[in-house]
């Protein structure tokens, strides 16, 4: 185990570390890797080599970066390690200015313990197990792996880096945090981002899943949803990505398709319902989800609509029909044509006078499935 000095954080119930790491602790425990993007053949470094500078050894440090369809980093800016390596050396140099005054951001694969120096204090020692690669960087991969290019003129000793060190952080938030903190500053690559919401990231199945639709509903040129989801907090969508995600995980995770196997076997074919179920519910409400003053396509009345997609599904098994058949989904929810009807969704109509929520309007939905024909008596 390193020892090293810590303090002991919490936000929002979120607990993490301000800790300080020698330049020895970063060049041991940290592993740099960045997204590998297919059979493309992209490597993970970009930038030629003209104007490198002589001080960083690109065919050692290009071994040291890794490249997996898990990462969610960049690739490697050559220009920007060169910069940076021309930067430590002029601090060394000059001893005036600090070389990384601000905290790196790093997860950590396991479980960290820390022992407070006094009885509930915030103040202690993080331990952290001695082994290569078991932290890996958030913000902060390019500062690290200057500091990795330049470590041999860098005493460890006295070289100490602040980082800020999560334990057992969940993928989706890593990649959520990432995204935050560098999509609007350095203009992260469009595809790139695309690539974070891929099912290799969500360890999770029904978190999986569930990406898996929104990302259909947004991509497929055929969804009526087709470009206007803003996929993780990015895009020109109208829709924000989360909301929609987490109301279809619940959904997976339970077994509101008719029981475990058979909601297994939905989240097989679950992006053709999602994507046929919406086609059908624009139809069904086609002035309202065509017109500029309707709510329809708002958050609280996507999610509604997913919320009672088990409903849906229960009656198409009552039919014996395909569960993700267009038409049959279109028998299904015609009522809803003539006991709901598109005006319930104008904005400063009955969706507003009736403070519609989620919960009131998947109540309607539901209703209207029981009693197609409004004999509710």
């Amino acid at each position: 185990m390193i020892n090293v000095a810590a303090i002991r954080m919490q936000q929002f119930g979120v607990q993490f570390y301000q800790a300080s790491l020698t330049a020895g602790d970063i060049d041991k425990l940290v592993r740099f890797e960045v997204l590998h993007y297919g059979s493309s053949g992209q490597t993970p470094v970009r930038g030629g080599r003209q104007r490198a500078t002589p001080k960083v050894n690109w065919d050692l440090l290009e071994r040291r970066i890794a490249s997996s369809e898990k990462a969610y980093q960049r690739q490697i800016i050559r220009r920007k390690i060169d910069e940076l390596v021309q930067y430590y050396e002029q601090c060394r140099q000059a001893r005036d200015l600090p070389s990384i005054p601000g905290a790196v951001i790093i997860s950590c694969d396991e479980k960290l313990s820390f022992e407070p120096l006094d009885a509930g204090g915030s103040l202690g020692r993080l331990k952290v197990p001695e082994r290569e690669g078991i932290l890996r960087a958030i913000d902060g991969q390019h500062r690290l792996l200057a500091l990795h290019a330049d470590i041999e003129n860098i005493p460890s000793a006295d070289f100490t880096v602040p980082a800020i060190i999560f334990d057992r952080l969940p993928e989706d938030h890593v990649v959520q945090m990432f995204v935050t903190i560098n999509a609007k500053h350095t203009r992260l690559n469009a595809s790139h981002l695309v690539s974070l919401s891929g099912r290799q990231l969500y360890r999770d199945e029904a978190l999986a899943t569930a990406h898996d639709v929104v990302r259909a509903l947004n991509d497929r040129e055929d969804s009526p949803l087709h470009g206007d989801i803003k996929l993780l907090g990015v895009g020109h969508g109208r829709v924000a990505q989360a909301p929609l995600a987490q109301e279809l995980k619940r959904l997976f995770a339970s077994d509101a398709f008719g029981g475990p196997r058979k909601s297994a076997d939905f989240r097989e074919d679950a992006r053709r319902f999602f994507v046929n179920y919406f086609k059908q519910v624009s139809v069904v409400f086609g002035a309202a989800w065509g017109g500029r003053k309707y709510s329809i396509r708002s958050v609280s009345a996507l999610r509604a609509f997913i919320r009672v997609a088990p409903d849906v599904v229960r009656r198409l098994d009552q039919e014996h029909a395909d569960r993700a058949d267009f038409r049959a989904i279109g028998r299904v929810i015609a009522p809803w044509g003539r006991r709901i009807g598109d005006l319930r969704f104008e904005t400063d109509g009955a969706w507003t006078r009736g403070a519609t929520t989620v919960e009131s309007l998947a109540r309607e939905l539901k209703l209207a499935l029981e009693y197609p024909e409004g004999a509710e008596g």
